[in-house]
């Protein structure tokens, strides 16, 4: 079956602005200043939006290459009473210490590679490249994540560092390999109603590459050390790749009631190239190739038993980063994610790309790129050796979506699209939400994205699945951050709350503002606005207090 790419769907761009003011080093703001509020910024919210995402650039006269190399900086909004202030603070990472110590970048990222100290003689400087790192960056830029109670920042290494939501102060540095056997975990962590925290992570050694699937418990009842804790975390099962030499990236998963769903897709880690980067002089997104050759794999694993099911549900190549929700239905796994089908845009993303002059040269990037958009594909759980095979299993009604049983334990499924031609004006969309504390791994209706008619997201998209129709904030010149829904009290429908993000600007400096939105009527209720300049970011939550 062929597929169109997406960015074949979406109309062509011209004429758009440079955004290089958003891929700019700024200061942090460790005080709370006050805001100016327009509009009515609603009385019964009390807590803070947290944001996190690259803050800094270069040391002395060292650059990084990539926009996931920048320093992690974290954002406050503090909101109560209808009033908000704002701080941040970079993260005093050991990356972010060593280099301002030394003033020039001693720690490799993701795509910029240390360079050898230009103290040293040439002979000692030549070997010192033959020296592969023995620690991963602990510059954990991408989210604020939860454990136990406490919140961390993380990125996608085996470290974390636990963090004061309210001071941005930082704290220990969390190690996941003195807890378990794995090497690394994702910064997407799903959360049950227990309390329980589920993520992934890999391993490898003698016997291949797996995937492992992660249980950190509730936090322990009574008064609690003020210390990291994930004591009593647990590899639930671990998957072993589909090819031990080029197992496949990931950046989340998925998880409804009963399930975790591992999704293996055909971008690559090289791990030859990997071993050897250091002295190939290659940075990380280097051994990072998309594959297409290769189908995705959902891995299905019960996620009370850690039983892996015996059925391997294939789709056509496609790649994804971000899922929307997943939930159980009448006998089927249902998934909901933004899907492209180009996965080499993830190496993309350099400053020199982002930072292209406007008109013909950024034009011709960004239609050259693929444009994400939301999916749906359902998975029967049922499937058998007496299940007939070369024929739909997929019997929910008004879901186009297919299922085909092909060979024993095997089951070709096919998407539906979940949205009509009117998202293509947007430019696909990514950074999904939902009403996570209410309707995650349950059926659902609404959910809240980013469209993306540029480089990063110019719009605000709420997105309705049982009409596959949109609503849409987006204003000339202004780039909103990932969308968070937060419930109002006593809601009695999904949609019952507010929509915040953070917008900023390439055309004026320091004018950004917290903007909040009527989830409902997708309508701007009020703005904060804050003197400051904040770079594009990535991920972010709402820390309810009171």
């Amino acid at each position: 079956m062929f597929l169109v790419p997406a960015s074949n769907k979406c109309p062509l761009a011209m004429g758009l602005e440079t955004i290089a003011p958003l891929v700019q080093s700024v200061e942090e703001t460790p005080e709370p200043i006050t805001t100016v509020t327009i509009g009515k910024i609603p009385c019964w919210i009390h807590g803070s939006f947290l944001r996190n995402g690259p803050g800094k650039f270069e040391f002395g006269k060292d650059n990084f290459n990539h926009w996931f190399d920048g320093m992690a900086l974290m954002h406050r909004f503090y909101i109560r009473d209808g009033e908000v202030t704002y701080s941040s603070r970079f993260l005093r990472s050991d990356s972010y210490v060593t280099n301002l110590q030394k003033n020039r970048i001693v720690v490799s990222e993701f795509g910029t590679i240390a360079m050898p100290d230009p103290c040293k003689n040439l002979f000692a400087r030549f070997f010192s490249r033959f020296k592969v790192p023995r620690k991963s960056t602990d510059n954990a830029s991408v989210n604020f994540v939860k454990y136990k109670g406490d919140y961390y920042v993380s990125t996608e290494t085996n470290y974390m560092r636990r963090v004061d939501p309210q001071s941005l102060e930082t704290k220990e540095k969390v190690d996941w390999t003195q807890y378990i056997a794995v090497n690394s975990a994702t910064a997407h962590p799903h959360y049950d109603r227990e309390g329980a925290s589920y993520n992934m992570g890999n391993s490898y050694g003698r016997q291949g590459f797996f995937y492992n699937i992660i249980r950190v418990p509730p936090p322990d009842k009574g008064e609690r050390e003020d210390k990291a804790d994930l004591s009593g975390a647990q590899v639930l099962c671990s998957i072993p790749a589909s090819d031990s030499r080029k197992p496949s990236y990931f950046h989340s998963f998925a998880m409804s009631e009963n399930y975790v769903v591992f999704i293996e897709q055909p971008i690559k880690l090289d791990l030859l190239k990997f071993m050897m980067f250091r002295i190939q002089g290659k940075s990380f997104h280097k051994v990072m190739t998309w594959e297409p050759q290769y189908d995705t794999i959902f891995h299905v694993v019960d996620r009370h038993t850690g039983e892996q099911s015996k059925v391997k549900y294939r789709t056509p190549a496609m790649f994804t980063l971000h899922q929307i929700n997943s939930y159980e239905d009448r006998g089927f796994l249902v998934m909901d994610m933004c899907c492209g089908d180009n996965g080499e845009v993830i190496g993309d993303f350099t400053l020199e790309n982002l930072r292209r002059a406007p008109g013909e040269e950024m034009d011709k990037f960004y239609n050259s790129m693929c444009r994400n958009l939301p999916r749906r594909y359902v998975l029967p759980l049922t499937v058998t050796d007496d299940t007939p095979s070369n024929q739909n299993l997929v019997t929910m009604p008004f879901c186009q979506a297919t299922a085909v049983k092909t060979g024993r334990g095997e089951v070709l499924c096919v998407h539906e699209e979940l949205y009509d031609k009117e998202l293509l004006q947007f430019g696909g969309l990514e950074f999904p939400q939902i009403n996570y504390a209410h309707y995650n791994a349950l059926k659902y209706r609404y959910f809240y994205a980013c469209g993306f008619g540029h480089l990063f997201s110019d719009s605000l998209l709420k997105m309705d699945l049982e009409t596959k129709k949109l609503k849409a904030w987006r204003q000339p010149g202004l780039f909103p951050s990932e969308p968070v829904f937060v419930p109002a009290p006593n809601a009695t429908e999904e949609d019952d709350g507010v929509v915040m993000s953070v917008i900023i600007t390439p055309r004026m400096e320091k004018s950004t503002f917290l903007l909040v939105l009527d989830a409902k009527t997708f309508t701007e209720l009020g703005r904060a606005e804050v003197p400051v300049n904040i770079p594009f970011g990535t991920h972010g939550v709402f820390n309810e207090m009171g």
